[in-house]
């Protein structure tokens, strides 16, 4: 039998759009029933199979959590597998994509954290509009393809994201 499915694990039906503080409270409750402490004096078996279980419900509880990731979820789950770099046919995108990455170069070499605030929200703004997208998208079959091009643009901005925060960090020091 294979793993069972990350919704499933937080009873949760496969969708988009999630109640995140529903999500937070289910998998704590449990994380507590499998964390490898409440099996210290059980068996080595029993220990490696809440190991496993708690690495099971943390990979599923990331997944969820992140608007990116769930939707690459659900597409795989739909059947349309997808390999993780793929070049994006998004002209409009792409050239998008440059305009953000020389914005950031140059508030990193201005040192500009004021500039990066601003930056981020725009860039928070337009991952919120993505999510919303996505989510009008999913419940139609007949835009999967849409789906799939909206997906991957959460994954850029999710690394731009991370970038900018990094960027944030040095600063910071």
């Amino acid at each position: 039998m294979g793993t069972p499915c990350h919704f499933a694990l937080f009873e949760l039906q496969p969708s988009f759009k999630l109640d995140l503080d529903q999500l937070a409270t289910r998998y704590r409750e449990l994380a507590r029933g499998v964390h490898p402490d409440r099996f210290a004096d059980a068996s080595e078996r029993e220990q490696r199979l809440a190991l496993e279980q708690s690495a099971s419900l943390n990979e599923a509880y990331q997944t969820l959590k992140s608007p990116s990731k769930r939707a690459r979820y659900l597409l795989a789950m739909s059947g349309r597998d997808m390999p993780l770099e793929v070049t994006v046919h998004d002209p409009e995108f792409l050239m998008q994509q440059m305009q953000w990455r020389e914005e950031l170069e140059d508030l990193q070499d201005d040192a500009d954290t004021a500039g990066i605030a601003v930056f981020k929200r725009r860039l928070k703004a337009a991952q919120d509009q993505l999510n919303d997208n996505f989510a009008a998208c999913w419940d139609d079959a007949a835009q999967r393809e849409q789906a799939e091009r909206l997906m991957r643009r959460m994954q850029f901005l999710d690394k731009l994201s991370y970038e900018v925060r990094q960027l944030e960090e040095r600063l910071d020091d």
